[in-house]
């Protein structure tokens, strides 16, 4: 290895599987009662990564949220935020994370300078910093010209920029995000979506994300887990969960009905439609797939008008492993029948979270 290269290959950022973890849990579980909202969860989160947790209402996402940030005890198991334990140092959990809700914490009375400069006055920032962090947030998330203004004049995609703004006025090296696109137009979810990468690509922060969004997962988040009744049911990178998922095909479409049956005796697995004139052949969409497909039509002279690949999507994964999930356990519960009291998932502001 010459000089070059050795130096190239020390500046290289370590790849996630090398980084240390950002947070790491341990049988986590949680109860209310007879009532289990959380089931035994195993996470380990490389510093410097997205990772989206996904699941239906009432999965346990942001019970999961509520512990790793502090704001409610486990019942059972071990978990450690930025190195600390969650429960022998709460107080260096805390100083290490930020954490923005489902809703926006912003008092609507107070112009945007005036919310983050309260936020710096309860990280006990000295004055001076306090402005110089709240100008610097302002510019950053492209708020300068309305810094003045009262925050209910806000449309929603500039208060869940704020709202985030103030999240890194504490220097969080973790943010968890609780579905913060929630409500938002496709720009504002964008934008949102440009700013969540760069807090990753330029200051190394962790984001722990929730989403009921699966484009959003897909688009940001380098590994994701599911999470339904409690249970992780999958995890991994969006591309290995879509190869969890049996569906993926490719479709041709012909000229007319004797290009469709001929091509149809090649593959004895396709499925012809005759009123469409298309041909599905199941089939992963790779790259080989598809030049063995198409040298088969090839060689027998046979030619397609169209073609199209269809690969199973987040959705697909989704809708298939909860449902999954739900039949394992509808019937755990025909066979061990019980009654549990209702709990509900609620995010403190993180006003009171601060203090």
């Amino acid at each position: 290895m010459d000089a070059d290269t050795a130096a190239a290959s020390s500046a290289a950022p370590p790849s996630a599987t090398t980084r240390s973890p950002a947070i790491r849990t341990l049988g986590l579980h949680k109860s209310y009662g007879d009532k289990v909202v959380l089931d035994g969860i195993d996470l380990s989160i490389p510093e410097g990564t997205i990772f989206a947790l996904l699941g239906p209402n009432g999965a346990g996402k942001t019970t999961t949220v509520q512990i790793l940030t502090t704001l409610i005890p486990a019942t059972a198991g071990q978990a450690q935020v930025a190195g600390h334990d969650l429960t022998r140092s709460p107080g260096a959990v805390r100083s290490a994370i930020g954490v923005t809700g489902q809703f926006a914490a912003l008092d609507n009375l107070l112009t945007a300078r005036e919310n983050l400069l309260l936020m710096a006055d309860l990280h006990h920032l000295p004055r001076r910093e306090g402005r110089q962090r709240a100008a610097a947030l302002l510019d950053r998330f492209d708020l300068t010209e309305a810094a003045a203004k009262p925050v209910a004049t806000f449309s929603g995609g500039m208060r869940r920029k704020l709202d985030l703004a103030m999240t890194l006025v504490g220097n969080p090296r973790i943010i968890f995000l609780d579905e913060p696109t929630t409500g938002l137009d496709p720009r504002s979810r964008r934008t949102m979506w440009e700013i969540i990468r760069g807090l990753v690509a330029d200051d190394g922060v962790t984001i722990f994300l929730t989403t009921q969004y699966l484009d959003e997962a897909d688009q940001l988040a380098d590994r994701i887990a599911v999470l339904d009744h409690g249970k992780l049911v999958a995890e991994g990178t969006a591309e290995e969960l879509k190869r969890r998922i049996p569906g993926g095909h490719i479709r041709l479409r012909f000229a007319d009905p004797d290009g469709l049956e001929s091509a149809a005796a090649l593959f004895g697995s396709a499925a012809p439609d005759r009123e469409a004139l298309t041909l599905q052949i199941p089939g992963d969409g790779s790259i080989p797939t598809l030049r063995a497909v198409l040298d088969v039509l090839d060689s027998a002279s046979i030619e397609a008008e169209a073609l199209t690949v269809h690969t199973p999507d987040l959705d697909d994964v989704f809708l298939t492993l909860t449902d999954r999930s739900r039949r394992s356990d509808r019937t755990a519960q025909q066979a061990h029948p019980r009654t549990a009291p209702h709990s509900h998932d609620s995010l403190n502001s993180r006003t009171e979270k601060a203090r």
